[in-house]
């Protein structure tokens, strides 16, 4: 069998349509050769993932993003389509989580399995979504708390320096400077308090201070040397013949011996006491009364009987 020209022609034509449609659909991340399995995943923003972008499981790419579209609700999230090679398996409750790859902003999405599920995800199920922060949103965050700080240290400073405007007003300023000027002349006082410290300290009236007290120790050291021991002793002696012999006084009172006694104990000198004492006392009271009895005078010098 012979092959024309129009034929040979009409076979490479659709060969080369062939090779442009799989083309077109590997850069897509569709390889028509391969089996896979396709899993849907809805995010709310993308952040800049297109079509082709890696899926990785534990960091190993295991397929490609194939698809990106809206939901067809109206709610503007969108539905991405994964394609992963058909050997690997995962728990249906597994998460697929958008990351960034690099510095430059890259994206992909990596599949966090849940062992705990025994529920194997298959061809055409939804998948949980989740958005891990990149690079460039933790530095804005922080970049936002580090505004905010700014902010507030800068209403602070603020504050700071009008509370400071209204401490150093005309009046304050003026009382600051008269306490500068105490200040300064209370300095030059303790200066010359300080002088007259250290003539005092290395001038004459501490050095006769000191000939004074040495004065007066050599003469306590004289005297207590010129008393003997022989004196001290015949003192002591004194002292106890003295007390031994007011002692024997007192023995004596107690045992009823002396006049002392006899008036500290017998009261029959008390009675009479008071018995004189009352008989003065009559004796007193009728000499007020009757005082003629006692006392005779006249006018005229005639004596009365």
């Amino acid at each position: 069998m012979r092959f024309t020209k129009e034929i040979r022609t009409g076979i490479l034509v659709i060969t080369g349509l062939l090779m442009t449609i799989f083309s077109f659909n590997y850069l897509k991340g569709i390889n028509l050769f391969d089996k896979t399995r396709n899993f849907n995943v809805i995010y709310d923003n993308v952040e800049g993932l297109i079509p082709s972008n890696p899926v990785t499981i534990n960091g190993y790419k295991v397929g490609k993003v194939q698809k990106i579209s809206f939901l067809e609700d109206g709610s503007n999230k969108l539905v991405i389509k994964l394609a992963l090679d058909n050997k690997i398996e995962f728990s249906k409750s597994s998460y697929a989580e958008l990351y960034e790859t690099g510095l430059i902003g890259g994206k992909a999405i990596a599949i966090i399995p849940n062992y705990d599920d025994n529920q194997i995800a298959v061809d055409g199920d939804f998948l949980n979504g989740k958005i891990k922060p990149g690079l460039t949103e933790l530095v804005n965050q922080r970049l936002f708390q580090l505004q905010e700080k700014l902010e507030s240290a800068i209403t602070n400073a603020d504050k700071v320096f009008v509370n400071v405007n209204d401490v150093f007003n005309d009046e304050n300023k003026l009382a600051i400077s008269d306490n500068l000027t105490n200040l300064k002349s209370l300095s030059q006082s303790l200066i010359k308090t300080s002088d007259d410290l250290n003539k005092i300290i290395n001038g004459e009236i501490l050095n006769k201070s000191l000939e004074n007290i040495e004065s007066t120790t050599a003469k306590l050291s004289k005297i207590s040397s010129s008393i003997s021991d022989s004196d001290i002793e015949s003192i002591l002696n004194n002292v106890n013949e003295t007390v031994n012999s007011f002692n024997l006084l007192i023995n004596k009172i107690n045992n009823g011996n002396g006049s002392i006694s006899k008036l500290l104990e017998d009261d029959s000198i008390f009675k009479n006491l008071d018995k004189a004492t009352s008989e003065l006392e009559v004796l007193i009271n009728d000499i007020k009364t009757n005082p003629s009895r006692y006392i005779n005078f006249s006018v005229f010098g005639k004596k009365n009987k």
